[in-house]
């Protein structure tokens, strides 16, 4: 992927982030993506993040400045770590003060970007946030029990809305994203702006892939993601053991989570232990194999605001298979470049799995639709439209390219 330096004059830009590199999940790779892609255009960026221990650090990665601030782990998940909010607010300031940034851009309302969102307003520097939180991600973590959920999300969604109103400008993923902000109680302006996909770095160790794999004996169905509750891979380990197709398929799992031993004794006891490969967190080139062998990609979760992973699949050229729940259905033109099934619904699962697989032509033409339709998410135009915001919200007099903005997404 090239980036093209603006030639405007450069910004210089604070992003907050709960999760970052090391840490391996959507808003983290998100937040990565958008750093190191800033950068490359000539903005002076700056990552606020929470460290991995307990010791505060700076240094320079990948051509950005990443401030990690001192944090503690919590019982509730290995990758959880929390600042206390006299911490957190003093990290903020005193790094705000010696950054001196143009603009504030917080991925979370948690710690260390609270501390942000709070600071930031306290300066007058101008403010963006956006949001990739839904409580659903987190209720299997806090062991909240199903009739206390509505109460829960309710508190969590006004937590929300009380510190994304201080920005001067939101962003979700998607506009089914932004959708559920207005429907729990946002009335400020928020718009959709895509995480973005380096299309071209997957595309192309597929097409390599493929040229030398033409039509492997056996076809693969891949999930990349958390193996955690709201993931549902329950739900494509049944559909895998009720499959028709008469072609050798394997499912592989890519990452950890909480309910990985638990998937592992459910393949078992459905008699496909010997089909599942549950491959665990893997390198950036192992992940981009993974893609590139897959014949199907399958998304099984009803709590995705976006879904990097399934783009992620969709740049290699593969067909999809994803819940007809959330943002997810954004990503799918059903019966071209793959199907919705009704979450939770196995036997439309393992329909629409056996649809795809069982004939190469239909992969390949689903496969060659996804690529196309996943262009639109290319990282070199989110990059833009951010870098239009971020000069909004510093001069508000600049309302031309907003506004091309806005039908640009709206078209």
């Amino acid at each position: 992927m090239t980036s093209q330096p603006s030639s405007r004059r450069p910004l210089r830009i604070v992003i907050g982030a709960v999760l970052y590199p090391p840490d391996v999940n959507g808003a983290a790779n998100f937040g990565h993506r958008l750093a190191t892609g800033l950068a490359r255009l000539g903005h002076d960026v700056h990552v606020i993040c929470h460290a991995m221990d307990r010791r505060s650090s700076t240094r320079v990665e990948d051509g950005v400045t990443v401030h990690r601030v001192g944090s503690y782990a919590t019982p509730v998940h290995p990758t959880f770590r929390i600042n206390t909010p006299w911490q957190a607010f003093a990290a903020a300031d005193e790094l705000l003060a010696e950054i001196q940034p143009d603009v504030v851009h917080v991925q979370s309302h948690f710690y260390i970007c609270r501390a942000l969102i709070n600071a930031a307003r306290k300066r007058g520097i101008g403010l963006v946030a956006t949001n990739h939180f839904m409580p659903e991600n987190i209720f299997g973590y806090l062991k909240i029990p199903g009739l206390l959920q509505p109460v829960a999300s309710r508190i969590l969604w006004r937590n929300l809305i009380k510190h994304y109103s201080k920005a001067q400008m939101v962003t979700a993923p998607t506009p089914r994203a932004v959708q559920l902000l207005q429907d729990n109680g946002f009335d400020h302006r928020a718009i959709p702006v895509s995480c973005g996909m380096d299309v071209e770095r997957y595309r192309r160790r597929a097409r390599l892939f493929r040229k030398n794999n033409p039509d492997p004996k056996t076809r693969t169905v891949l999930f990349v993601g958390r193996l955690d509750e709201e993931k549902h891979i329950d739900d494509l380990l049944r559909a895998m053991s009720l499959l028709r197709t008469e072609a050798a398929t394997r499912l592989e799992i890519v990452g950890d989570g909480s309910k990985r031993a638990a998937y592992e004794q459910l393949a078992h006891e459905l008699g496909i232990g010997d089909r599942v490969h549950f491959a665990g967190f893997v390198s950036d080139d192992e992940l981009l194999d993974a893609y590139a062998r897959a014949d199907v990609f399958c998304m099984p979760s009803i709590a995705e605001l976006q879904s990097l992973a399934t783009m992620e699949a969709m740049s290699a050229a593969t067909p999809v298979v994803l819940a007809d729940a959330m943002a997810l259905p954004h990503l799918v033109e059903s019966g071209k470049n793959g199907k919705l099934f009704p979450p939770h619904d196995v036997h439309a699962l393992a329909a629409a799995i056996d649809e795809i697989i069982s004939d190469r032509a239909t992969i390949d033409r689903m496969g060659a639709a996804s690529e196309r339709l996943v262009s639109k998410h290319d990282i070199n135009a989110v990059l833009g439209r951010f870098e239009s915001i971020y000069r909004h919200v510093t001069n508000p007099d600049e309302v031309l390219e907003l506004e091309e903005l806005h039908a640009e997404l709206a078209s």
